[in-house]
């Protein structure tokens, strides 16, 4: 299949980029912060075992690692789009793309596969990332979250949303269009995420449709939301209290319709560039 032709040669090159280079640098030096950190708080928790209850010891390292992760979600996040933002809109500019549609090659399998070929970069560099924090957390303290797969699977997802609906708008738009397009959305997305936290607590419901209206405009915050419903402690569930967990839950239904908004982002782009005027 050409599409996997695609992805190899997309992998390939975006390997070659040195905003990626430096995104594993700063990654690399990230977790070595953020292990010293850990390591320094697991010490002091041992220190005082007598004073902090078994419970309360793993809601710390809980605490820690949602810190963590939620870092690399952001990470991620930023990577998803600055990879990917001018893949196609450049390529259109610059006039590389000929090159491409000039091969025997359906266009929907240019698409696919650099949509494919991102995708296999950007799961790598979350696998790095978050396999880095959760193997921080167990080889220093023996802890990892409940449900760790799960959320990692909703970090992924997130992931792979923006980088449709990059791809999405880099099929019709400029690159700093684009980048302008996906970052507001994102932006969005992100305070609705935090209106919709705070009116939980305060049980203010025009604060919670506000987040749920955010959410649909573009369901990335929602699924981190999910990730961290999945991975909180016990108490934190209990408490419903926690910068890096949900007061209010997705449900199963939204995490569905972000899949289906990824897909169907995924689907106008193949439809635009199809129809595009190269």
């Amino acid at each position: 299949m050409s599409a996997f032709v695609i992805a190899r040669l997309t992998f390939r090159e975006a390997s070659r980029r040195w905003i990626l280079w430096m995104a594993l640098l700063l990654g690399v030096l990230f977790l070595a912060v953020y292990a010293i950190g850990f390591n320094e708080i697991h010490k002091d928790i041992q220190r005082r075992a007598g004073e902090v209850a078994l419970l309360e010891r793993g809601t710390f390292y809980n605490f820690m690692l949602m810190a963590g992760l939620y870092v690399v979600n952001f990470l991620t996040a930023i990577m998803a789009v600055l990879t990917s933002v001018d893949t196609l809109s450049g390529e259109i500019a610059s006039g590389t793309i000929h090159t491409l549609v000039s091969k025997p090659l359906q266009r929907w399998e240019i698409v696919l596969g650099k949509w494919m070929g991102f995708a296999a970069m950007l799961l790598l560099y979350l696998v790095l990332m978050a396999g880095g924090v959760l193997a921080s957390g167990y080889l220093l303290a023996g802890y990892l979250p409940a449900n760790a797969l799960v959320g990692l699977g909703m970090m992924a997802f997130n992931m792979l949303l923006l980088l449709s609906v990059s791809l999405m708008g880099g099929a019709v738009l400029s690159t700093l269009a684009n980048g302008a397009l996906v970052f507001g959305l994102y932006g969005v997305a992100f305070i609705g995420g935090w209106i919709e936290q705070f009116g939980s607590l305060l049980q203010n419901q025009t604060a919670i449709n506000i987040g749920i209206l955010c959410s649909l405009i573009l369901p990335s915050e929602a699924l981190w939301k999910r990730a961290a419903y999945e991975m909180q402690s016990p108490l934190v569930a209990a408490l419903g209290v926690s910068p890096f967990s949900a007061a209010s839950v997705p449900s199963p239904l939204m995490v569905g319709y972000a899949i289906l908004y990824a897909a169907i982002a995924l689907g106008v782009a193949v439809r635009m560039f199809s129809r595009r005027d190269l």
